[in-house]
């Protein structure tokens, strides 16, 4: 194990990190750059203790578990997760679970398109960001799955099924997600469920369709405004698993008047 390259990759970790970036208060009279130890430590479910001793290059062999915990911890991208794993001389596992937040170079891309309905989702299509108009108009809230609603709750999914395609498009994410964090509790449990109270996901699921994101074009049926046409485009963010959609109306359309209506 390289005990001083290891324990150096953790204190530059720890000290670019900002209490901002992950939802802890702000302290005021902070002595150094970063987290401190404590907090690292909390965020790692390990001992102060122990954390502090694989800092200064005297700690013991750290598990699988504490590195997976480390990565949670410090937001590690997956070449930097492989990167803590081999300075510790631990072969790299699959991850336990995919990223479920947002990095604030991504979320602050969202703020400064207002006049573009933009979600960030995760690799088990949790809609994990959001800017104001992509929420009015596809009536997110807290918790909102874009699968759970397309096969479950249709009349709130909004877009038009019919010639559509995004449910063999989720189907082929979710299989994918599967495949690749077959230890996340919450994937399963949603294919589980999808596959139980859908007829149509589990037929779909059996045919095992690929997908490669990309621009769509699709119909949005909003209950108030009526149909929307829209263009979608699709960033992916691979260190995290994750796809940041784009949602824009044509310029004079009545579909960017109605965007605009909302934005206001």
């Amino acid at each position: 194990m390289a005990r001083d390259e290891l324990a150096r990759f953790l204190r530059v970790r720890r000290e670019i990190l900002r209490a901002g970036d992950l939802g802890l208060p702000p302290r005021a009279r902070r002595r150094t750059p970063g987290l401190r130890r404590e907090e690292v430590a909390e965020l790692a479910h390990v001992s102060v203790d122990y954390y502090t001793r694989l800092e200064q290059a005297r700690g013991p062999h750290p598990s699988a578990q504490v590195l997976d915990a480390l990565t949670s911890a410090f937001r590690l991208t997956a070449a930097e997760r492989t990167h803590l794993f081999r300075l510790a001389d631990v072969a790299p596992t699959a991850p336990t679970s995919p990223v479920r937040h947002v990095r604030p170079s991504v979320r602050q891309l969202l703020n400064r398109l207002p006049a573009t309905a933009a979600i960030v989702t995760d690799a088990g299509y949790d809609v994990v960001a959001a800017n104001p108009l992509a929420t009015a108009l596809l009536d997110l809230d807290a918790g909102s799955n874009l699968a759970r609603r397309r096969f479950l709750d249709p009349s709130r999914a909004r877009e038009v099924a019919a010639s559509q395609g995004f449910e063999r498009i989720a189907v082929s994410r979710l299989r994918t997600a599967a495949r690749r964090y077959p230890r996340d509790r919450q994937i399963t449990e949603l294919v589980t469920e999808l596959r139980a109270k859908s007829p149509e996901f589990r037929v779909l699921w059996t045919t095992d369709p690929v997908h490669a994101p990309g621009h769509r074009a699709k119909t949005l049926q909003h209950p108030e405004l009526g149909p929307l046409q829209v263009s979608c485009d699709v960033l992916v963010v691979p260190d995290d698993d994750q796809q940041v959609v784009f949602m824009t109306a044509d310029p004079g359309t009545h579909s960017a008047r109605v965007l605009e209506r909302l934005v206001s």
